[in-house]
């Protein structure tokens, strides 16, 4: 039975960490967004996001964010959420799931503890701007 089920690889979708300045903060913060390089429209798209690991000998984890988005085009990108500064030396996981045409993906992605940061930036395809990026 479990043979029987095919479970399709996520290919050409995956999430970035944008640093941009933030008139509310007044410096610059990280976003993560969601990068569709498909040549495919992704629709009824949720991402289920938390932040857990250890600080100072002890296990702190966040309360799971979910958002919802009807479809993202082919080659685009979509604005998550922001990366409050104080998460950063967490491990911050996205699970993304998502149809293309009738068939369901799902991926977990996973920014390591601190690896997000100025030094580990590479330029995000789409967006044109140095990021990290987790595939």
């Amino acid at each position: 039975m479990k043979k029987d089920i095919i479970i399709p690889e996520v290919e050409n979708v995956f999430l970035a960490a944008v640093q941009e300045w933030s008139d509310d903060f007044m410096e610059k913060v990280w976003y993560a967004y969601l990068v569709n390089d498909s040549d495919f429209l992704i629709e009824s798209v949720m991402v289920v996001s938390k932040a857990f690991g250890t600080i100072d000998g002890e296990m702190k984890k966040t309360s799971l964010l979910r958002h919802a988005f009807v479809e993202v085009p082919s080659v685009s990108v979509v604005k998550i959420e922001m990366l409050e500064k104080s998460v950063l030396v967490l491990n911050n996981e996205f699970m993304v799931t998502f149809f293309i045409g009738n068939k369901l993906y799902d991926k977990k992605f996973i920014f390591k503890a601190n690896s997000i940061n100025e030094k580990d930036v590479e330029e995000v395809p789409l967006l044109f701007v140095d990021g990290v990026i987790v595939r």
